[in-house]
């Protein structure tokens, strides 16, 4: 397998999934910086222009992060990363979609990038305050639904990954993470597959 990644992009929870597996993937780097996204040959692989993209061994390219989470977790059971109770499995894929689809797409979207969401220049510095209010909303909410728990939906699980990220970016922005994300950031920074991939992107 080959992952598609750029260095503390949303790729890096896949990238966590893909070291607690422990099966051998190769990492390829799409450097978004320099547009390598809008280019070929990447564009001629993934037309979407966007990361994560994993490469399968039998020539497929899976895209979107849910998808490709929602896969390794179950094609490499024995990780233990997909909840294996109902309830456990609707609040993953709850946490996943709102951390994925609101608080990243909606919120920390415009912050990084309010010229995609506004034709005034002069209107960016808005954009980016809404942004920010969306994402700290986000943050909020994760951290209740997160409760007193270690992990997001009680054993590590994929979900695990998302709620990864988005406290990476937030450190990484200087928002203030809520007491629960604080410390399952801290937690999960402890596991040793999230320090294999700090390492490896060079953000350790």
């Amino acid at each position: 397998m080959k992952l598609f990644y750029a260095p503390g992009a949303c790729s890096i929870g896949i990238h966590l999934i893909l070291e607690e597996i422990g099966v051998p993937f190769e990492l390829e780097l799409v450097n978004l910086r320099e547009g390598a996204q809008y280019k070929e040959p990447y564009t001629n692989l993934n037309p979407k222009s966007r990361v994560p993209a994993l490469l399968r061994d039998d020539g497929s390219l899976l895209t979107e992060f849910p998808a490709i989470a929602y896969w390794l977790a179950n094609r490499y059971p024995g990780a233990k990363l997909w909840p294996a109770e109902l309830e456990a499995q609707a609040r993953a894929l709850e946490m996943m979609d709102y951390g994925i689809a609101t608080v990243h797409m909606q919120g920390f979207s415009r912050m990084f990038a309010p010229r995609k969401y506004t034709p005034s220049e002069a209107d960016e510095e808005k954009v980016k305050k809404r942004g920010l209010e969306i994402f700290q909303t986000g943050l909020d909410l994760l951290s209740k639904a997160l409760g007193g728990k270690d992990y997001a939906v009680g054993p590590y699980s994929v979900a695990d990954a998302v709620l990864f990220y988005l406290e990476l970016w937030a450190t990484n922005f200087k928002v203030e993470l809520p007491a629960n994300l604080a410390q399952h950031f801290a937690r999960i920074k402890a596991r040793q597959a999230a320090q294999r991939v700090l390492a490896k992107e060079g953000l350790a």
